[in-house]
């Protein structure tokens, strides 16, 4: 019977169904797939038993190509850097997980982040290879981020951010808005924008909505609270840019010099500070809130 090997090192297996082709191998058809990962880097994947077939067994450099074939590999990335920040585990039941992630750590693997992740470390930290985050946050934004702990109870706590039962409030410090009036609500239709992965605001029915509150005045930055109805990507950075007051050290909105890796000198000004909700296993209101702080909100 089909079955999707278990995570390694807290990392879970990626799956490529192979398509029609005519391969000798299924090395062949993996190297013609993925150009960009060296021949050498498969056969010593599959030297380690990290290239699976759907029963979970390895599979070799003279397994023959089949079309339609799932195979499940795991990904690596060569020197890929510890991100020099600590996550914290704000709650732990046998439900759920409540992680405060810092900046510039994913929440899953994507890109150049593999095993780097908030889900890894969280899945080598608990032992718990049941853990799936039931919502994201954008790499350079930091805060509270909710974790499945038990698939039996999973789609109860995902039907949460479905419905739209789970109040989340986000803080942001951007420049001063003295002619606006707050609080506000901004709604807008987003689209995806250029270059990829920008989104920009595009004419016809909105598909975001955020209410927007000051919390505090400064000089040169005002510390807003932010609370998004909606969760498209990049909500709330694009919202706060088409106000004319774009989250400091936003390296996308408006486009700045690109961060180079390794870069943590100017991390962006956006954190996931609380989420509530009526838990819908026992009926309680449950509340958390990040520990963590911008580092230059004023108040």
């Amino acid at each position: 019977m089909p079955r999707v090997p278990p995570p390694l090192d807290g990392l879970p297996a990626s799956t490529l169904q192979l398509p029609p082709g005519t391969w000798a191998t299924v090395l062949d058809g993996l190297c013609a797939r993925f150009p960009a990962v060296p021949r050498a880097q498969w056969l010593d994947r599959m030297a380690r038993g990290r290239v699976l077939d759907d029963a979970g067994r390895p599979l070799g450099p003279e397994t023959p190509y089949r079309v339609g074939l799932e195979v499940h590999y795991y990904r690596e990335v060569a020197d890929e850097p510890r991100i020099p920040f600590e996550e914290g585990v704000l709650h732990l039941d046998e439900h759920l997980l409540v992680a405060d992630k810092p900046h510039f750590l994913p929440v899953a693997p994507s890109g150049a982040h593999v095993h780097e992740t908030l889900l890894g470390r969280l899945m080598r930290r608990t032992g718990n290879r049941d853990l799936v985050p039931l919502h994201r946050l954008d790499r350079d934004t930091a805060g509270l981020v909710l974790f499945s702990a038990r698939p039996g109870s999973r789609a109860a706590y995902q039907a949460l951010f479905r419905e739209r039962r789970i109040d989340k409030t986000y803080e942001a410090v951007a420049a001063p808005l003295p002619g606006l009036g707050f609080p506000r609500v901004h709604r807008s239709r987003l689209v995806p924008g250029e270059p990829f992965p920008r989104m920009r605001e595009a004419p016809g029915e909105a598909n975001s909505e955020t209410t927007i509150d000051v919390i505090a005045r400064g000089e040169n930055h005002w510390h807003y609270a932010l609370r998004p109805v909606t969760g498209r990507k990049h909500q709330l950075r694009v919202h706060m840019a088409a106000l004319g007051a774009a989250i400091a050290n936003d390296p996308l909105y408006p486009e700045q010099a690109h961060r180079a890796r390794g870069d943590y000198a100017a991390p962006l000004q956006l954190l996931a500070r609380a989420l509530a909700f009526t838990d819908p296993l026992t009926g309680a209101t449950r509340r958390f809130d990040s520990a963590l702080r911008l580092a230059f909100a004023p108040g």
